[in-house]
């Protein structure tokens, strides 16, 4: 039985991450800065912060295999993906993990966002580490996607940026994916993973919007940014790798008419 430490256990990708690994025959155990009241019984819960660099030694005890999802992009990204990585590479080294995991973002060497930056110096960082190591980048999620879209719902007008290139793909194919590469061989770099379809931004706004039932006009908002323009040009996309299989308007037919909202609480990051 393989030993496999989820951080960010309770974020969108770790919450998808959890019943597949167990699933699968691994023994679980789930790390997050605040671990639920309620918790599975065959997983072992531990309170860990890589920002406070808090319980990092004690969750990787007797631990084969680290999926690192632990994320915050929209919080201290310096510290948290950068800084925290760095320390948990540490103490996997010295705990023998036999590989690590890390979950990133397709595009982020070409997308001059803040967040992705981190993201890509993380991934130097792993690389560059002593301990064996699994990178696997995706696509964002469709989770995400809807939670952009969520914040001008309520809008009379939808002013977007409807020209940039997405190409979005369900968490749980993306979970499935990387429970294959939960092994006690590391798989180094593999090729990335992207959702079924490529879509601009105004073709999923109105995908969703038709979901929502809203009648709401979707207008074109030049954004002058070397990140929309990154997008627009499709580094965030990889056409020859459309591995999933739920499509945008499946899965938000799914989501609303099983009466979610955008704003659950597992509508979180893209990784």
């Amino acid at each position: 039985m393989v030993r496999t430490l989820v951080t960010g256990a309770t974020g969108t990708l770790g919450t998808a991450l959890r019943p597949r690994l167990t699933a699968a025959g691994h023994a679980v155990r789930a790390a997050s800065r605040s671990p639920p009241e309620e918790t599975e019984e065959d997983i072992e819960w531990v309170e860990f912060n890589v920002l406070e660099d808090t319980g990092i030694e004690s969750a990787l005890e007797n631990i084969d295999v680290v999926i690192h999802t632990a994320t915050a992009p929209q919080g201290d990204t310096a510290a948290v993906d950068v800084q925290g990585t760095k320390r948990l590479l540490e103490v996997a080294e010295e705990a023998s993990i036999e590989n690590f995991i890390y979950p990133s973002i397709v595009g982020i060497d070409d997308i001059p966002f803040s967040y992705y930056k981190h993201k890509a110096t993380a991934e130097t960082a792993v690389e560059e580490s002593n301990v064996p190591v699994t990178i696997v980048r995706a696509t964002q999620f469709h989770s995400f996607v809807a939670e952009m879209l969520g914040y001008v719902a309520k809008l009379p007008v939808w002013p977007l940026p409807t020209k940039m290139q997405i190409q979005p793909i369900d968490v749980g194919e993306v979970a499935d994916i990387i429970v294959d590469y939960t092994t006690l061989e590391a798989s180094g770099r593999i090729g990335p993973i992207g959702g079924p379809q490529i879509h601009s931004v105004g073709e999923l706004a109105q995908a969703y919007r038709d979901s929502r039932g809203h009648r709401r006009p979707i207008i074109r908002l030049p954004i002058p940014s070397k990140t929309v323009a990154a997008f627009r040009t499709g580094h965030a996309i990889c056409p020859d790798h459309m591995i999933g299989t739920v499509t945008w308007e499946e899965w938000l037919a799914n989501r609303y008419t099983s009466g979610a909202d955008e704003t659950d609480p597992r509508v979180q990051s893209p990784i």
